[in-house]
């Protein structure tokens, strides 16, 4: 009877300890459809706008760095174009001074026939009406002969030779723009841009 009373006794000792945990050992899954999200703390609220300004600040620098680049670039632009500007004046310049500038040439005063006389004078229409001569066509001055009649003289441009003997070179017919004087040094004519002729018998310029 006391093994029963045992028994028994053990039975109920053993049925009144605490009944297990069923969430005990298990993982809970929240479902994000219902649920509410979680308000984010001071702290990671300050380094999420200091991860905000820092990405502002950066973009801030690129723009700058951008907008320096472009005004560097454009000024060294302007200098070169600057430069190019002042060098094309510069030619222009040069090139309207070598247009402008007059051909040089020296007048020969030859007879009729291209004879080359001692007297440049024979050949200025001034000296012929003074010494009772006169200017004909086609550039001839005729000055009177001792014995009678008159002689032709004119200027040769551009020829070379010594009194007595024939010019060499050269044209009779005279240059349009060109400074001639002759070899005594007197003005043919004078040249230069927009001159197309001149006075015989000037003294030189």
């Amino acid at each position: 009877m006391s093994d029963e009373n045992n028994t028994a006794g053990g039975s109920s000792g053993s049925g009144q300890g605490e009944p297990p945990n069923p969430n005990q050992g298990t993982m809970r899954f929240q479902d994000p459809s219902s649920t509410t999200p979680r308000e984010p703390t001071l702290a990671e609220q300050r380094a999420r706008q200091q991860a905000l300004a820092e990405e502002r600040e950066r973009a801030e620098q690129a723009e700058r760095a951008r907008i320096a680049a472009e005004q560097k670039s454009d000024s060294r632009r302007k200098v070169f174009i600057g430069a190019g500007v002042g060098l094309g004046l510069v030619g222009l310049v040069a090139g309207w001074y070598l247009v402008a500038k007059p051909e040089e040439v020296t007048a020969t005063c030859t007879t009729a026939d291209g004879t080359v006389v001692e007297n440049d004078e024979y050949c200025d229409p001034e000296y012929a009406q003074q010494h009772g001569g006169y200017p004909g066509a086609g550039g001839f001055v005729f000055l009177p002969m001792p014995g009678g009649g008159f002689q032709q003289y004119r200027y040769n441009y551009g020829g070379t030779g010594v009194p007595g003997q024939k010019v060499q070179g050269g044209s009779f017919t005279k240059p349009d723009g060109a400074n001639i004087t002759t070899k005594s040094g007197k003005t043919v004519q004078r040249g230069g841009f927009g001159v197309s002729g001149g006075s015989f018998g000037k003294s030189g310029a």
